[in-house]
């Protein structure tokens, strides 16, 4: 048990800092950046509390407490797919809009031309 717990608790706190890392070099908005954070708190303290993870299972029907922590990454992940499926479409319908645009303004632009 303390080398699953040993192996989780590295893990989260690497994720953590490597997101925290990823904001602080601007390679990672920070508004994306808060459900990664989010996750990984969760998962830190699930991780860093063998007592709390051995409540939290039994809530949610899991027999092998450690399980719970692979349950809270695999929601972790459906969020953010979630979330970032809500992104792309709005950048898609964001795009289409703008390229609807930039065409009229092309063919503003023709119409005003005098033809050579």
């Amino acid at each position: 048990m303390i080398r699953i717990q040993l192996l989780s608790l590295v893990l989260s706190l690497g994720l953590l800092a490597f997101v925290v890392e990823m904001v602080r070099r601007e390679k990672l908005l920070e508004q994306y950046s808060l459900l990664w954070i989010f996750g990984s708190v969760v998962l830190l303290a699930l991780s860093a509390s063998p007592r709390l993870l051995d409540r939290v299972a039994p809530v949610l029907g899991i027999a092998y407490p450690p399980a719970a922590l692979f349950l809270g990454g695999i929601f972790l992940l459906v969020l953010l797919a979630l979330h970032f499926s809500l992104v792309v479409s709005k950048l898609s319908k964001q795009t289409r809009i703008l390229a609807q645009k930039l065409a009229r303004l092309e063919e503003e632009r023709k119409d005003r031309r005098p033809d050579a």
